[in-house]
């Protein structure tokens, strides 16, 4: 059977092929080849730079642009040679050397240099850095741009619909009312909470030898600080310098950096489930579209599918990320390989979550609020204003205010008659009572729509 759309075995190469599109170039083998020549081709730049190495000196532009070119217009063709040389020789990184001293050769300045490709380097300096860069890439280019797209959406509705007011349900009961655009704001403010942590969330990175010593810089040429030229070429490289690792970089930034990823996804779970049940409530709106079929027996039916698809995208996100946040700071003595196969499917967790992101972006341009409906729910039960009233009674001095309203309401059904008639009764100055039978079940908000607008 051909590998295809139709038989990949993972529906993010199947079913959802056409919606990943931002992240191949950046997670797929040949991203990580690609990003494997990116940082080879650095270090011997950046070692030509070095005064203190009498067998390099500074590269010509001609040089340069060759270099350069390597990683500019790195191509799948590329990527092919590689794997061959790899295929050959039995080891991946290795074929990122000899592929490169292969595309040079015809360069006399460069061929005299060719033993400095890969110099001092151990396999995982290249791919803590190669790894580090994938991440920093899709944070830029795919992570936060999607994750602004929602939240613009988000404050958007908070804003359109601040003063809609909505019944609140704390433990699934009718509660203090509040307004749509207030929620919206609620889940808003903590996803923006969460972006600003995974944008400036470090990414480290260690080019420090076999051991993380840099016994073969220090033995080769003594007299180079290898630490500070280590630290310079993180810095180029846009990545934090970590002093301190064995053979590895030891993962503990991924850790982290997944863990935001996950709670974002997770606080995206809340609101989608949220969202839902507002729907099966018929307070939101789902717009319908003629083409489009919600059941196969039950033609009514169109379905809050979007947030269906974003929770479980979500979840599937979520159980990689944990498992590679709990995995990936743990390895055996100086190195073990059981991170390897993990690091590899950075992109499927994040592939899940880009496919959520955009379900939920789907999701929320198809909902509209219900006025009909939230007022329906809000005047059937006029018994939420028991809270405003024994607050009332609290500033007036009335005995057991709180005792008194809920022996009146306590599971009770409560209108508006028979609360304004108890309110009727109360030992309060006539403009008290006068302010509180003005109050309604969809004009008790307090802040609530201010709230939603500053968002």
């Amino acid at each position: 059977m051909t590998l295809s759309s139709l038989t990949a075995i993972s529906p993010l190469e199947g079913r959802y092929h056409d919606k990943l599109h931002d992240l191949r170039a950046i997670f797929s083998e040949f991203g990580l080849i690609r990003f494997r020549v990116q940082v080879e081709v650095r270090w011997l730049q950046l070692l030509c730079e070095e005064a203190h190495l009498p067998e390099l000196s500074p590269l010509s532009s001609k040089a340069q642009s060759i270099l350069n070119e390597l990683i500019d217009n790195f191509s799948e063709k590329d990527a092919l040679r590689v794997k061959e040389i790899e295929k050959d020789i039995n080891h991946d990184v290795k074929a990122i050397e000899y592929f490169i001293k292969e595309s040079i050769q015809h360069n006399a300045e460069l061929t005299k240099i060719t033993e400095f490709i890969h110099f001092g380097c151990t396999s995982e300096d290249i791919n803590n850095l190669a790894y580090g860069l994938m991440l920093q890439t899709a944070r830029a280019h795919v992570i936060l741009p999607h994750l602004n797209k929602l939240t613009a959406t988000l404050t958007q509705l908070a804003h359109e619909h601040a003063a809609q007011p909505m019944l609140a349900r704390t433990h699934g009961q009718p509660a203090t009312p509040t307004t749509v655009g207030k929620e919206i704001a609620n889940s808003t403010a903590r996803l923006k909470r969460q972006i600003d942590q995974l944008t400036h969330s470090p990414l480290l990175g260690k080019l420090n030898g076999a051991s993380g010593n840099y016994n073969a810089f220090a033995i080769t040429y003594p007299d180079v600080d290898w630490e500070k030229l280590s630290e310079k070429f993180m810095l180029k490289l846009n990545l934090q310098w970590n002093p301190y690792t064995t053979q590895i970089e030891p993962h503990d930034y991924m850790a982290e950096f997944f863990a935001i990823l996950t709670r974002i996804n997770t606080l995206l779970i809340d609101l989608t489930r949220d969202l839902w049940g507002y729907i099966s409530l018929d307070y939101f709106k789902l717009k319908s579209f003629s083409n489009e079929v919600g059941s196969s027996a039950m033609p009514h039916k169109v379905n809050p599918i979007d947030f269906e698809n974003a929770e479980g995208n979500f979840g599937i996100s979520n159980a990689l990320l944990e498992h590679m946040a709990l995995k990936l700071p743990i390895s055996r003595w100086q190195r073990d390989l059981s991170d390897s196969t993990v690091l590899r499917n950075m992109g499927v967790a994040i592939a899940h979550a880009l496919l959520a992101y955009q379900s939920t972006s789907q999701g929320l341009s198809k909902i509209t609020p219900n006025p009909d409906a939230l007022l329906t729910d809000l005047n059937n039960h006029w018994e939420i204003l028991a809270e405003p009233i024994q607050t009332v009674l609290r500033r007036h001095g009335i005995e057991k205010p709180y005792e008194k309203l809920k022996a009146f309401t306590r599971g009770q059904k409560i209108t508006k008659d028979m609360l304004h008639e108890f309110i009727q009764q109360l030992r309060l100055p006539e403009e008290v009572k006068q302010q509180l039978l003005t109050l309604t079940p969809s004009t008790y908000l307090g802040y609530a729509s201010r709230l939603a607008k500053r968002i």
